[in-house]
């Protein structure tokens, strides 16, 4: 089967590799989406030969499809060919607190393996995984949607969750990328009231039609001068980052009101502050790491049940054979979430 890897320098080639077939525990998954991640970006600019840019593994680490086969020790009840899952894509030791609560990327024991990473990932028609990491997806949500729940929609909830109740709230969300209006969307359902912020207009408009009651252009308005003409002199009380710009996070800072609470979710970012001029405020500095296994089927549910548009965050989604297209124009991180899509997406 063909596979598309990272080789850094903005390069990513499509190779072929054997059709994999599953070990004890695990199972084959025919994959009908694979989304493109921010974090993947890392990879696909990075230095030819270092971490995951060696062309060893098939990228992609956003898998939704159908299960294909099934290992020795994998019971019908866990796993049968036809189910519709998505892949929780970090894999600890299975067996420490972490692992059993359903955080593998917190394990406790080894360093957590991640697919597109450390193991073959889901650019590829077939993926193999343990059994352990499957999460169904409801037969109401696209693998489109999977995939996207899968890391940038649940990096979103996963926020959403260390925030706390958001509900009868404003919450100011920064970037409007496939994070940040997955955030609108949940905060809404949530019943928040949410301010979008982005440098792109384009994605500004999109945030207002999944339901965003007010935008702010930081390239044209002063950032906390339009937070507090929305919300009131003291600022605003919730912020979620996940631009990780470092300038948004500072920003963001400086507009919380006292007893103010953030959430950055975006990477590649720098929380300074100043702590002399800051700890009068009380506010609360939090990082979230993606989500747990649990709290993936958690969003997929809520998504599901509350008949949530999150297939309208997706801009672009494009052929195998297309993957070095499609990483030139999600590099431009000017557009919505992409997908690698194989077969019917339905």
């Amino acid at each position: 089967m063909q596979g598309a890897v990272f080789l850094g320098d903005h390069t990513v080639e499509v190779r072929e590799f054997a059709e994999p077939e599953p070990g004890p525990g695990e199972v084959t998954v025919a994959i009908r989406a694979s989304g493109l991640c921010g974090t993947d970006l890392r990879y696909y600019r990075g230095a030819p030969g270092t971490s995951a840019n060696t062309g060893e593994y098939v990228g992609g680490h956003e898998p939704a499809g159908i299960v294909h086969a099934t290992g020795t020790g994998v019971s019908r009840e866990v796993a049968r060919p036809g189910d519709r899952v998505m892949v929780h894509h970090y894999v600890g030791c299975g067996t420490c607190d972490s692992c059993r609560s359903g955080w593998t990327q917190m394990c406790l024991t080894t360093p957590p393996k991640v697919f597109g990473t450390h193991a073959h990932g889901a650019h590829a028609p077939y993926m193999v995984v343990p059994a352990r990491t499957l999460v169904p997806l409801h037969d109401d949500l696209s693998f489109t949607a999977g995939a996207a729940i899968g890391c940038g929609t649940g990096t979103a909830w996963g926020g959403l969750d260390r925030l706390g109740d958001v509900g009868g709230s404003t919450i100011v969300v920064t970037g409007q990328g496939p994070v940040g209006l997955s955030a609108t969307v949940l905060a809404t359902a949530r019943g928040a009231d949410v301010i979008a912020v982005d440098v792109e207009d384009s994605r500004l408009d999109l945030a207002r039609e999944l339901g965003a009651i007010a935008t702010i252009n930081p390239t044209t308005d002063s950032f906390q001068d339009a937070v507090r003409d929305l919300v009131g002199p003291h600022g605003a009380s919730t912020v979620l980052e996940t631009s990780g710009a470092s300038v948004a996070v500072a920003d963001s800072i400086a507009a919380l009101s006292p007893w103010g609470r953030i959430c950055v979710v975006g990477l590649g970012g720098k929380v300074d502050f100043e702590t002399l001029g800051t700890y009068r405020r009380q506010i609360s500095v939090m990082m979230s790491w993606s989500m747990s296994l649990v709290q993936q089927h958690q969003c997929a549910e809520f998504i599901a049940r509350e008949r949530l548009p999150i297939d309208q965050i997706f801009s672009h989604t494009w052929a195998l054979d297309q993957v070095a297209a499609a990483y030139a124009e999600f590099d431009k991180q000017s557009a919505g979430k992409a997908a690698i899509v194989f077969g019917h997406d339905g």
